[in-house]
């Protein structure tokens, strides 16, 4: 579990809403990590009384997979299991074995008997998603891509998915946070004495580095140890591959960060388990390492982004740019290319000021465009360290492909990034409150789990 001093992350209300519009954004395109104690309610293995030395009778064949389910009456079919399945291998441009494809649909089932539970129980407690809301979610979906509705659907088709599968997701998780808010959080309380604890361990530790990490969470016994950690081997050559780290953690991961993509938010090192803080500071930005053995299974991490705590960031400052541009004909060859982009490149080395920039561009036969307001975070991280390196006046190295043609920028402005506040008390204050609900939700869907009727077909 993340100990409780963090930097501010968006309120609970925004990050559900964000998350339920970006279900499958993040699937095409905890509380927490491992427990080092056991959870509320939970029992440690010991009290099993299990023999140190015993002999399976029965043994269960793993080359016979059961498709499709029942939970408690409802059906779980074989084509619900295809159309979900068909989301991740879209995320990983259909480059999935078929291996892997197989251990995909198990996981993909246990997902749907989750999500199953977790509409029943809402429903059981008089909750039920308007479908007129669910489809709002539906078409702002679809808007992130650029389509409408119905070209959506059409789009879905052809990957082999339907809309109704991720209106079914996007129901699921509705009805799960307004059920966790009814039953869960108006009994989840956070002192004022924790919170001013929190800010002052904060400030206490001002210009240390924080991570923004990512975390997909497998829990693991010392009998399938072998087997998870082979899945998570899977699961990052995948990632590795082109596949999204947000997708796989939204169907893999068992820390209640899955439904936001496995994203943890800002935390410093020593807000993580010792083996998770470890591998942390010794990783690069847009790395991921694992499986990483953690009590009670293991974990993989992405570092998304990293930065000093309570520092300003001058990756946050905001760069007024001009971008001059040539484009190569069809047909030019890669010797031709380089040849202008070289005269392109000596001719905009002498450029002083954005003033003479304009010039220089008709001189040249470049297009010239103007950007303010450019986060230098935003850009990519090649550019990023160039423009950090420029003063006013200066420009960039030429940069480009022969399909894209060359630009440089050149930088006009830039208003620097003041030093980050500590996040308000109701900040702190929600964040705490999420966790602890995020902690007994997980024990919820574990009860839901133990007391279902679940007949496999």
């Amino acid at each position: 579990m993340i100990r409780p001093e963090f930097a501010a992350r968006r309120p609970r209300s925004s990050r559900m809403r964000s998350s339920v519009a970006a279900v499958v954004l993040l699937a095409i395109g905890s509380a927490s990590l491992a427990q080092s104690v056991p959870e509320e309610g939970e029992m440690p293995s010991a009290a099993l009384d299990l023999p140190k030395e015993m002999t399976i009778f029965g043994k269960s064949d793993p080359n016979v997979r059961k498709a499709t389910a029942v939970v408690n009456g409802q059906i779980i079919t074989g084509t619900d299991i295809d159309q979900r399945l068909a989301l991740i291998i879209t995320a990983n441009g259909g480059k999935v074995s078929d291996e892997e494809k197989e251990r995909l649909r198990v996981q993909v089932l246990r997902n749907l008997i989750d999500e199953t539970l977790q509409i029943q129980e809402a429903a059981a407690n008089d909750i039920k998603i308007d479908p007129a809301e669910i489809q709002q979610s539906y078409e702002r979906v679809a808007g992130n891509f650029r389509q409408t509705p119905q070209q959506f659907d059409a789009y879905l088709r052809t990957q082999g998915s339907s809309a109704a599968s991720i209106k079914r997701q996007i129901e699921g998780e509705l009805a799960w946070s307004r059920l966790l808010r009814r039953n869960v959080q108006p009994f989840v309380n956070v002192g004022e004495d924790e919170v001013k604890s929190v800010v002052d361990r904060l400030n206490a530790a001002k210009g240390t580095d924080e991570f923004r990490i990512g975390e997909i969470y497998l829990s693991a016994t010392p009998e399938n140890a072998e087997q998870i950690s082979a899945n998570a081997r899977n699961i990052i050559d995948q990632i590795r591959k082109g596949g999204s780290f947000a997708a796989y953690a939204r169907q893999f991961s068992e820390a209640s960060t899955a439904a936001v993509g496995g994203d943890l938010g800002w935390v410093r090192p020593a807000q993580l388990p010792d083996e998770l803080a470890q591998a942390a500071a010794e990783m690069q930005v847009g790395q991921i390492a694992g499986p990483i053995q953690v009590p009670g299974g293991m974990s993989l991490l992405y570092v998304m982004d990293k930065r000093k705590v309570l520092t300003a960031d001058p990756r946050d400052a905001l760069m007024s740019l001009k971008q001059l541009s040539i484009a190569f004909a069809k047909g030019t060859t890669k010797e031709q290319a380089t040849a202008r982009a070289a005269t392109f490149a000596q001719e905009t080395r002498t450029i002083q000021g954005c003033g003479a920039a304009n010039d220089i561009g008709q001189k040249l036969g470049a297009d010239v465009v103007d950007n303010d307001n450019i986060k230098v975070r935003d850009l990519p991280a090649p550019l990023q360290e160039m423009l950090l390196g420029l003063q006013v006046g200066q420009s960039t190295p030429p940069f480009g492909s022969v399909d894209d043609g060359v630009r440089v920028l050149v930088l006009c402005g830039r208003d620097d990034a003041t030093a980050a506040g500590a996040p308000s008390t109701e900040q702190i204050m929600a964040q705490m409150e999420e966790e602890r609900v995020n902690k007994r939700a997980r024990i919820y869907l574990r009860d839901l789990r133990r007391d279902a009727v679940i007949d496999y077909n």
